[in-house]
């Protein structure tokens, strides 16, 4: 049997990363597996807000992307607006506790040329009816779509853990990436959003 590889889901392509989102995740020092190999143990992950990642992907910015009402639409579209992309799934726990704090953003600031947009790392064959009552029962007023693994895999540069938060500039560089929860994210994506704005 023979796989298309180019309709592989994030989700798919990285089915493996299931424990590190829920590790990754973890606010308190939690024991990691040692590597056999390894001299030194490899410190326990917690949530940070990374450093900022390279410019949007010329590549990424331009893939065709489906929505949940089947419309069509590319990371480029938004070049001129400050953007922020959500990767997320509803299988996430942490991703449903932060998408009411997006909610509430997007409310604040969508008005002041802010476009928020989350992309779902399912496929999108077996979770459109998932996500689209996720969507109603968040009451998410923002666009929803499917992360395919060329967008996916680009962004997330090896850190597969989910939700992970992009604030796109209007000329699209990557201001800040935040990989993780934390409740401490909703005000520094607060103020990332403010300076962008400016």
């Amino acid at each position: 049997m023979s796989v298309d590889t180019n309709s592989m889901s994030v989700a798919a392509s990285l089915a493996v990363i299931l424990p590190l989102a829920i590790v990754s995740v973890s606010t308190a020092a939690t024991p990691t597996p040692a590597n056999a190999n390894a001299s030194v143990p490899a410190p326990a992950p917690a949530v940070t807000a990374a450093a900022p990642a390279p410019d949007l992907p010329p590549a990424v910015s331009v893939v065709p992307l489906k929505d949940v009402k089947g419309g069509s639409f590319k990371l480029a579209d938004f070049f001129g607006k400050v953007a922020v992309i959500n990767l997320w799934a509803t299988w996430c726990g942490p991703c449903r506790r932060e998408i009411p704090e997006l909610v509430k953003l997007n409310k604040e600031f969508h008005s002041r040329g802010v476009e928020m947009i989350g992309l779902s790392t399912e496929n999108p064959e077996a979770s459109a009816e998932k996500v689209r009552k996720f969507i109603q029962d968040f009451q998410i007023d923002y666009r929803i779509g499917w992360a395919p693994a060329e967008v996916g895999v680009p962004l997330m540069q090896g850190h597969e853990a989910i939700p992970q938060i992009f604030v796109i500039s209007r000329d699209g560089r990557i201001l800040q990436r935040f990989i993780g929860y934390s409740a401490a994210y909703s005000t520094q994506l607060k103020q990332v959003l403010e300076d962008a704005l400016k």
